[in-house]
């Protein structure tokens, strides 16, 4: 006899609801190593090792079957509370229950350099005083009453391909072990644990007052915790860290100033410390809209970051982190021709070759699945003026240009010069047929006007005058060419359509604020290329970018416009702009890439750089429009 209530999908909850928490709703945990995204429930559904850019061993975030690791109260998956201990990247979150009150803290800690970072062999950039303990280590304590709280950790290495097969390490029931074969995991608590198939297991009633600990390492001899006081002390030294980090930068006294420390932490924490490199994002293949296909890894370095990496490191302070990306990008293997790719990875890995994980399901549905990034192969012309401006802004403050990085600038700007004229895929790395895009013009622009003022500073004055007459060319070429009947400047050459990215024009100074074209474009963008006060990249029935679905918004052109607006003198506009981005942040202050019109639930890829990048830009424009008024 069957069922009269038919049963649902075992992916789908007997609420109806999706399995999948939004993907703003993740916190954000770092060592400067790797990352994890911890959901609401107290389940850590993404953390790839050693590096940001390694297979993942949890990856429910992109399959509910690829592995987890919760520490919370038993029965109860919806939070109180849940917060960033102040300055910090510490996870703390909150439980009520039934029978007390439990906190839960997650940190991927951080401690003084010591004799076993000796074996750390991927630093080209000088080790300072602490560095990552390759170890995530979680507590919870009791606060009220007494609370039944479970551990389960359940691994799966190799994107969810392969289980871990466990091990007790010794008879007290502590110490446990997981391994594929290649990599080991070793999980530590003062717990005792206890092994089903897949998966390790540890519960207790905590009464009143009584903390406990678990943690898992996976390097420097999978050393952990020795005791919950030992646990407490990573704890506090990792909060140490960060809070000392956080006081080195210089943030204004402003109502604004929680976000832009925020956003600080979110770039240090994407930012890979063995090199300088900062990734896109910590994710892969989390989709733009809906069960869409525009499923992209982001786990790697874009050059084209580089200038509004620097504009924004160096805006609040954050000078050394500068100078390291500065100094992986003169790292940076070349090709035969002196060109920089569009993208490495972390380690400055030149081959991104693009693969789909078939075995995913992929967040809500949405596949492929992705690893690797076949953009890294495509002709982007931007790219050189992205890494002049960087070198200039850099050059601005520290009075000189760098003498192991003139030669790469030399290259890129002869790069540039040959390649201007050509059609490419543009910014948004469109995959249909290469077009004249503006803002490839407009940074080629950039690398010849940044070129020749870097050669001047350098003495070379030939170099100077024959790419300052390049850069005039190049300027002539896209007044001409690249704006419509109405005044507004065009995505590209052979179209009227608009495009987000032409909202740079007056961010990189290639024409003054007060140039009618440049408020004429500004205001066009912001009154017909927005939807709900989000604005699009572009309108997908206008471009060809070889893709089908919907285009969602995007946050970081979102902030563009608002740094746009200041710049023509919209300043009350800006802020009321501004203010309805900042009031989209997630509970945590943090942003998935997209927020999706229709249903309201955040897409993209969680945490991301760019828009970071992008929203301290526009604070300190606001801000300093601000300034200007009240003055």
């Amino acid at each position: 006899m069957s069922p009269s209530i038919p049963l649902p999908p075992p992916d789908t909850p007997l609420s109806g609801a999706s399995p999948f928490p939004p993907i703003g709703d993740y916190a954000f945990l770092s060592d400067c190593h790797t990352g994890a995204l911890v959901a609401p429930d107290g389940t850590i559904e993404w953390m790839c090792i050693p590096r940001f850019d390694s297979p993942s061993v949890f990856g429910s975030l992109l399959d509910r079957r690829a592995g987890g690791f919760r520490l919370g109260p038993y029965g109860t998956a919806v939070p109180g509370t849940r917060r960033y201990e102040p300055g910090t990247m510490i996870l703390e979150t909150t439980w009520m229950t039934p029978s007390g009150w439990v906190v839960v803290r997650d940190a991927l800690t951080i401690g003084a350099w010591h004799d076993s970072h000796a074996d750390e062999s991927s630093h080209t950039r000088p080790p300072t005083d602490f560095d990552a303990d390759h170890m995530l280590v979680r507590t919870v304590e009791c606060l009220q009453g007494a609370v039944q709280i479970e551990a389960v950790c359940e691994p799966l290495f190799d994107y969810g391909r392969t289980p871990g097969v466990w091990t007790m390490i010794a008879d007290d029931w502590r110490t446990a072990e997981a391994t594929d074969g290649e990599t080991t995991l070793r999980l530590i608590s003062d717990l005792r644990i206890g092994l089903e198939g897949t998966r390790a297991r540890a519960r207790h009633t905590l009464a009143e007052g009584e903390r406990r600990f678990v943690a898992l390492a996976w390097t420097h001899g999978l050393a952990g915790p020795s005791d919950g006081e030992d646990a407490q002390e990573r704890l506090d030294t990792t909060r140490h860290y960060w809070r000392s980090w956080l006081a080195g930068g210089r943030f204004p006294d402003h109502r604004w100033r929680e976000h832009l420390q925020r956003s600080a932490l979110t770039l240090k924490g994407l930012t890979y410390a063995p090199t300088g490199a900062t990734v896109a994002a910590l994710t892969t293949s989390l989709p733009e809209t809906p069960g869409g296909e525009r499923n992209w890894d982001y786990r790697y370095c874009w050059m084209r970051d580089a200038t509004f990496t620097l504009w924004g490191l160096h805006a609040i302070g954050l000078d050394w982190e500068a100078d390291d990306f500065m100094q992986f990008v003169a790292d940076l293997n070349r090709g035969k021709d002196g060109a920089l790719q569009i993208m490495y990875g972390i380690g400055g890995e030149r081959d991104l070759t693009e693969r789909e994980l078939g075995h995913l399901s992929g967040y809500e549905g949405a596949v492929p699945v992705r690893t690797g990034n076949g953009a890294f192969q495509q002709r982007q012309n931007d790219v050189f003026g992205a890494v002049l401006d960087s070198v200039y802004l850099h050059t601005k403050l520290s009075g000189h240009v760098p003498q192991r990085l003139w030669p790469v600038l030399q290259d890129q700007v002869q790069c540039a010069i040959k390649v201007w004229k050509d059609p490419d895929q543009g910014i948004w790395e469109a995959r249909g047929a290469p077009k004249h895009y503006v803002s490839s013009k407009l940074m080629c622009w950039v690398a010849l006007d940044r070129g020749s003022r870097l050669a001047h500073l350098q003495g070379e004055f030939d170099l100077e005058k024959e790419w300052g007459e390049i850069a005039d060319e190049i300027h002539a070429d896209i007044l001409e060419r690249g704006v419509s009947e109405r005044g507004v400047f065009r995505q590209h050459y052979e179209t009227d359509a608009l495009d987000a990215s032409t909202l740079l024009i007056p961010l990189l100074r290639f024409l003054p604020p007060d140039d009618e074209r440049v408020r004429a474009t500004v205001l066009a963008i912001a009154d017909e290329l927005t939807q709900n006060g989000f604005v699009l990249r572009y309108r997908v029935g206008e471009t060809d970018d070889g893709l089908s679905g919907e285009e969602g918004t995007f946050l970081i052109c979102s902030f563009w416009l608002s740094s746009a607006l200041c710049e023509i003198g919209e300043g009350a506009r800006a802020s009321a702009t501004l203010e309805h981005l900042l009031a989209h942040s997630s509970p945590l202050q943090l942003y998935a890439e997209e927020l999706d019109a229709h249903t309201g639930r955040h897409l993209g890829n969680f945490p991301q750089a760019f828009t970071h990048l992008a929203l301290i830009n526009a604070v300190m424009h606001a801000i300093s429009e601000e300034e200007k008024e009240d003055g």
